[in-house]
């Protein structure tokens, strides 16, 4: 989640946008990580497979560098 302060009232909310998702499958036991576009809408981050370790998905968000995620 990625969160900004109000750039015209310093005692305003800050607004908070979604940067992924993960999504869990039970049949398969897997997490699969998705990005959000510029019409927030969610797709499957294909760079990456899905994993039973959902830390290892938060790592590649964190760690990746990908501009995707943290433009």
């Amino acid at each position: 989640m990625e969160t900004r302060p109000p750039w015209d009232d310093p005692t305003g909310e800050w607004t908070r946008f979604p940067i992924a998702r993960l999504r869990y499958t039970a049949t398969t036991g897997e997490w699969t990580l998705y990005w959000r576009d510029r019409h927030l809408r969610f797709h499957r981050y294909d760079q990456t497979p899905p994993s039973r370790q959902v830390q290892a998905l938060l790592d590649v968000v964190a760690d990746s560098g990908d501009p995707i995620f943290w433009g």
